[in-house]
């Protein structure tokens, strides 16, 4: 039977009956809320994995009181979150009478401070209101601390020294050194590349002695990650002061948190099937149940498009809302008190589901939702029955959780259904489908050298100080935490090299024949070029029988030369772009005009990635930009297209092989056969950054393998100027590379170097 039953018992939370006086102005609080305040007085890092929708975020503000006069930071995963937050911390430091002043810091706000002000680039601003924040807010004189309240991407580049090199070396700085309080807000959305980030933080707060000066850390989440709760371990030993709490074991003063949810587990089917299936199910409901609540979250935002449009044509309309991550921010309150809200992933943190006429009862009595892994399950399952606070608290609530087919393959049929939560947790946790893959091998492997950037930067402007010896140091602590082999001098060296690049992609022609000698990292970049395009004179120059300099003679007086340095210095940095951005994707988003709101409930422009267009809708272009003009009658599949001078040099020279490629555009196709698209040119970047492969007998497995854990790789024919044709697959992202790379199959870098996995 592929359905199965089983209901989940009623949780519930412990309540604390007498607040230490420090808090009494919470009035009411939870035991965990109130153990992370008081842990964190003796810890540099505090974890708080208590369930959704019981308060983490107020613990976590708790933790303000320990450094009352001094400037924090909360990095909250979303910018919908960023605003909720910002509200619900300017509320807390008024109760506690704290004198923070608290700030939204998402790219939008910042770029809303005034540039006649604190500057208009928007490293420089954020630079300008840390040093000074009267600056641009005057309330602040007299010396109030700063609560800035930003997203995981701001902190990522400011910490990473990624913004504009005029500011990169005074944010990062005052990123590092300004916050006393630091709290990471549902750290488990995190992918392993995003953990990186936020482990180096925690890494150098030890090494740079941050916690002998008070600083604490907050963790806040429902779902850890084992193997982030494994390096936070390592870090534990290696003399950080860690506390944890979960709740589970406080059993005093129990208040209901959440009702008995009566769970459905059904395997999802096809597309069509499925929403054939969840439109039945939420006409059902609305017809049988017209007083209750009810949530859809998908993750196919197309899927999810569709049921709304079959609602809409059966009358519905007015009962549903949609709350996507293109739903403008002035659309989500009057979507979120429809009776069925119809979400994507945007709803799985801090969106509470509240109404402006709150029921006594549980504000949503029933969820259908599908899930990726557990991780996700738990936050999903965490949204229905939510019941803390509410007079009413015993009527169930009903839930069904589309799982993948892999599911019953590994044995979910087996179930305990009379087992409740913990036999669900225990089967949920044993099934490989439902983990989150990539993880431990992101930090053991060539992506290590993301560390190595900041470290780098670092290195620089500590040279000749007597901290310097902190960056091996900290480079130490990161490698037992995180793992790999491979020492700092090695990783500096080919940091260098991508720095030399970078700074040689963007300079002229001129400048790299007259002042190359000028360009930070140029050497390295020189020595990597030649070991790539000319081996053998380079094994010349290593056997000392030929000296460096003649090379770089030819580079200043053979503008061919030059020119061929600075498309290798492109190819090289473009093929590491994605390892220094913090999230990924194979395109930048662009704006599109939704007319018939196929995307939006209400008409107007937002957002898109090209990829989610290129697949699901027709699409033309007018004075408005790109319009969309219907849905895609059939799902477009895609494939890419390459170009090359000789396919027997290209199979010989660029397979398996980390690169950026000319030449490669991207095609839409149905049944395997090409369909011209309008404007596809102008959703093709000039190079294409990934790696390609030849599927054969012996890594097909592989292959099928990643597709099963949803790493996409698409087909890409590869022609020359002879007319001769060959296809392969061709992975993109970052993920898919470290993923074929930890399923065995060897891969170079562009320089010929070995891509490392451990």
């Amino acid at each position: 039977m592929d359905n199965l039953k089983i209901q989940l018992e009623p949780a519930c939370i412990s309540a604390c009956r007498q607040l230490p006086s420090q808090l009494e102005f919470m009035e009411q609080a939870l035991q965990h809320q109130v153990d992370i305040y008081a842990a964190s007085e003796d810890n540099d890092i505090v974890i708080d994995t208590a369930p959704t929708g019981t308060g983490k975020t107020q613990a976590g503000l708790n933790v303000l009181l320990h450094n009352p006069q001094r400037n924090a930071i909360y990095i909250a995963p979303t910018n919908a979150l960023i605003d909720q937050q910002t509200k619900t911390a300017q509320e807390f430091v008024r109760k506690a009478n704290l004198p923070h002043l608290v700030k939204a810091a998402s790219a939008k706000e910042v770029n809303l401070w005034p540039d006649d002000r604190v500057g208009k680039r928007s490293g420089e601003k954020i630079y300008n209101v840390l040093r000074e924040p009267a600056t641009i807010f005057p309330e602040c004189g007299g010396g109030r601390p700063l609560l800035l309240v930003t997203n995981p991407d701001i902190f990522y580049y400011a910490t990473f020294f990624a913004y504009n090199k005029l500011d990169r070396d005074n944010i990062a700085s005052e990123f590092y050194s300004s916050f006393s309080t630091v709290i990471f807000d549902e750290f488990h959305l995190y992918n392993a590349k995003q953990l990186v980030s936020l482990f180096f933080y925690l890494a150098l707060s030890k090494e740079f002695g941050y916690f002998q000066h008070n600083r604490k850390i907050v963790l806040l989440t429902a779902t850890p990650e084992p193997a982030c709760e494994e390096a936070l371990n390592v870090l534990g030993k290696n003399g950080v002061r860690i506390y944890r709490t979960d709740s589970k074991n406080q059993i005093k003063n129990l208040l209901p948190s959440q009702t008995q949810v009566n769970l459905e587990i059904r395997k999802q089917p096809e597309k069509d099937q499925l929403i054939t299936e969840i439109v039945a199910e939420v006409v059902r409901r609305l017809r049988e149940f017209p007083d209750e609540n009810g949530a859809v979250i998908l993750d196919g935002k197309d899927t999810l498009g569709r049921i709304s449009d079959r609602l809409r044509d059966r009358g519905f309309a007015d009962f549903c809302g949609r709350i996507t991550g293109d739903t403008p921010k002035e659309e989500r309150p009057q979507a979120a008190q429809k009776q069925v809200i119809l979400a994507t992933s945007t709803v799985d943190v801090g969106f509470n589901f509240e109404r402006d006429n709150p029921p006594p009862r549980q504000n949503l009595d029933w969820l259908i939702f599908s899930t990726r892994d557990r991780f996700a399950f738990w936050q999903r399952i965490g949204r229905v029955g939510r019941v803390l606070g509410k007079t009413q608290t015993d009527i169930a609530s009903g839930a069904i959780a589309y799982l993948p087919d892999r599911a019953w393959e590994e044995g979910i049929a087996q179930l305990d259904c009379n087992g409740g939560r913990n036999s669900l947790t225990e089967m949920l946790a044993s099934l490989d489908c439902m983990k989150r893959p990539f993880l431990e091998i992101y930090w053991r492997s060539e992506a290590f050298l993301e560390i190595a950037k900041p470290l780098l930067e670092l290195e620089i402007l500590l040279e000749k100080l007597p901290e310097a010896s902190l960056v091996s140091q900290l480079y130490q602590t990161l490698q037992i935490v995180l793992g790999g082999k491979r020492d700092w001098s090695s990783y500096r060296q080919r940091m260098k090299v991508l720095q030399g690049a970078e700074n040689v992609a963007k300079s002229t022609i001129k400048q790299i024949q007259k002042e190359w000698k000028y360009i930070k990292g140029g050497q390295n970049c020189v020595i990597s070029f030649m070991q790539a395009n000319y081996p053998e004179d380079w094994e010349e120059i290593r056997s000392g029988r030929s000296a460096i300099e003649s090379i770089e003679e030819k580079i200043c007086k053979h503008q061919k030369v030059a020119e061929e340095f600075k498309e290798y210095a492109t190819i090289l940095k473009t093929s590491y772009a994605p390892l220094f951005k913090f999230r990924e994707s194979l395109f930048e988003n662009i704006k599109i005009y939704d007319p018939h709101n196929f995307l939006l409930d209400e008409v107007g422009e937002t957002n898109l990635d090209p990829i989610h267009l290129l697949r699901y809708f027709e699409f033309d272009s007018d004075e408005r930009g790109i319009v969309l003009t219907d849905r895609a009658t059939e799902t477009y599949g895609l494939k890419f297209a390459l170009q090359v001078p000789d396919l027997e040099e290209f199979a010989n020279n660029y397979l398996c092989k980390l690169y950026a490629f000319k030449n490669c555009t991207i095609e839409r196709t149905i049944d395997n056969c090409v369909r011209p698209t309008a404007l596809i040119s102008q959703l093709s970047p000039p190079l294409m950054p990934g790696v390609i492969v030849k599927e054969h007998r012996k890594n097909s497995w592989a292959i099928l393998k990643l597709r099963k854990q949803g790493v996409e790789c698409y087909s890409i024919t590869v022609t020359d100027i002879f007319g001769a044709e060959k296809e392969y697959k061709f992975f993109p992202s970052l993920s898919g590379i470290l993923a074929i790379a930890s399923a065995g199959i060897a891969l170079k870098c562009p320089d010929n170097q070995e891509f490392w996995v451990i």
